[in-house]
């Protein structure tokens, strides 16, 4: 039996993710596999009704979506085995595994041949051999921190970098289980269950029928992450993708893997202003069929490079930037073999050359060390800003970093860029943007030297998220809503729409204890079912 352990300050850690916000619990448990889920949650209610839940994986979420709204956090880490491996008949390899499994571990283990197989079957064994014989295999979603667990990509649908190829993490999942918060399990493969238009039954491992009737809105075709994956027909495992934590607890998933690129090289192209990085990136995206990643780094964001790099030996590696160098777009192409790769080189260069760009003024990566060099530099930015806001926040600790996450359909990438500057600018905020570009989709963020700017930011970023919902965007493209998005779900769909969301989770979870707080304010939950 896994213990129920109270909080005390050994565990202080675990009230905060990597938003910087922090909630309170009165327990904790770490269990280790979907039967100590069930007892956990078993013994919350035989203990007090209706205890609130919080799941936490690695706690590397910007949304606060793991800082638990009181009662017991049930953190996922430990529960971090690999599970088995098959291979379906087109040659795909599929791995299963356990929620608390950390990205760059499985990114290791795939690229050394070293997945730990204790347990396994003797199918899954002869599948491994099959799959080390052949060409190394990874796993395509990509997010800036590698040290998130599965579990938790699977949770906000995570993306990253190189979503502008291979898309979210919502793809690349072909099976959930996932422990209801009475203790029932749904087990569901792709495939298996599918709503018949907007109404979805599900049954649980018990055998008990749980009705749906799916939300009404229209989602978005942009890049998005913002509350329940709702369509016509829709297969039952992506409504729990990307739903925060809300509706279950994810206790095993199963992956798909591809074949690595044979040929993977990292372009950074550096203009003197952003009208034309972004003419670039709008022509290139047509231009590059094996283009797997463009990326964005405004003027800011290479200031505060600059400043890093000559103020902390940590930072010292950074290439050094040009002063002329305003902004960067970083373009990653994955090819069939070199030929390809030169012949794509070729084409961005003469994209480069009709929109103010050069060869003297890029930057190409064709090596491991190149490429490590490069994703250094990539990282350094928000690492750089959360450093930046942690020094502020000497001086006010309410002060925190403010970072937007939205996108818009393609022919709006102008549009929403020239309304993050005017803003900004009439605000009198300082801040730095980067991010996918190549999705529409840039992280904006405000940098706070006061309250005073932090609640001006708050309060850009509200107007934002209507004026970005009006251009038919996502007010959450990748990190989720958690806690700290939910009012912009509500800019986005509607309060109605987000009361359907809310008779969704309360049809699974009556009494309103997973995620509470995540996507929706408590009120829209009083009473339960």
């Amino acid at each position: 039996m896994v213990d129920i352990k109270p909080m005390t300050a050994e565990y202080e850690a675990y009230l905060r993710d990597e938003s910087r916000s922090t909630g309170d619990a009165q327990s904790i448990s770490f269990p280790r596999d979907e039967q100590e889920i069930r007892e956990v949650l078993a013994s919350l209610a035989a203990a007090s009704e209706h205890v609130p839940v919080t799941v936490q994986g690695a706690r590397t979420g910007l949304a606060a979506g793991a800082v638990p709204a009181g009662g017991h956090i049930m953190n996922l880490s430990r529960a971090n085995r690999y599970l088995g491996l098959r291979r379906d008949d087109a040659g795909t390899y599929y791995l299963r595994m356990q929620p608390g499994v950390i990205l760059s571990e499985l990114r290791r283990h795939l690229a050394n041949k070293t997945l730990p197989t204790d347990g396994w079957d003797r199918e899954s064994l002869a599948v491994l051999k099959r799959m080390y014989d052949g060409p190394e295999q990874f796993f395509a979603t990509d997010p800036t921190e590698i040290s998130a667990c599965m579990g938790g990509m699977a949770a906000c649908n995570a993306s990253g970098a190189r979503s502008y190829r291979y898309g979210p993490m919502r793809p690349h999942i072909s099976a959930l289980r996932v422990v209801l918060a009475n203790g029932d399990v749904l087990d569901l493969p792709r495939g298996a269950v599918r709503a018949t238009g907007r109404h979805l039954v599900l049954t649980t491992e018990g055998g008990r029928a749980i009705e749906l009737d799916l939300p009404t809105y229209t989602m978005p075709s942009t890049k998005n992450a913002s509350g329940y994956f709702i369509e016509d027909d829709m297969d039952a495992v992506d409504l729990f993708i990307g739903s925060d934590g809300s509706l279950g607890v994810i206790s095993e998933l199963e992956v798909a893997l591809i074949p690595v690129p044979a040929v993977t090289w990292g372009v950074s192209c550096f203009f003197a202003d952003e009208a034309q990085a972004v003419d670039f990136t709008v022509a290139a995206r047509p231009a590059l069929s094996d283009a797997a990643a463009f990326e964005y780094f405004d003027a800011q964001a290479l200031n505060i490079l600059r400043r890093q790099r000559t103020a902390s030996t940590a930072f010292s590696s950074l290439p050094a930037l040009d002063d002329a160098w305003g902004c960067c777009v970083y373009v990653e192409l994955a090819c069939d073999g070199e030929a390809q790769a030169l012949a794509d080189l070729a084409r961005l260069r003469d994209v480069l050359d009709e929109h103010g760009g050069s060869a003297e003024r890029t930057w190409v990566a064709r090596t491991d060390t190149d490429r490590e060099t490069q994703r250094f530099f990539r990282h350094a930015v928000p690492e750089s800003v959360n450093m930046l806001i942690d020094e502020r926040r000497r001086t006010d600790a309410r002060i925190t970093k403010l970072g937007s996450d939205m996108s818009v359909p393609d022919d709006q990438l102008r549009d929403v860029i020239e309304l993050y500057r005017t803003g900004l600018a009439e605000a009198g905020l300082e801040s730095a943007a980067w991010g996918h570009i190549g999705n529409n989709h840039l992280h904006v963020n405000v940098l706070p030297r006061s309250m005073a700017d932090y609640e001006a930011g708050k309060e850009l970023f509200g107007a934002w998220a209507a004026q970005v919902s009006a251009m038919g965007g996502a007010v959450s493209a990748e990190h989720g809503v958690g806690k700290l998005k939910r009012d912009f779900l509500v800019a986005m769909y509607g309060e109605d729409h987000v009361r359907e969301m809310a008779r969704v989770k309360l049809a699974l979870d009556p009494f309103y204890q997973l995620g509470r707080g995540n996507l929706f304010d408590p009120h829209l939950c009083e009473g339960g079912a």
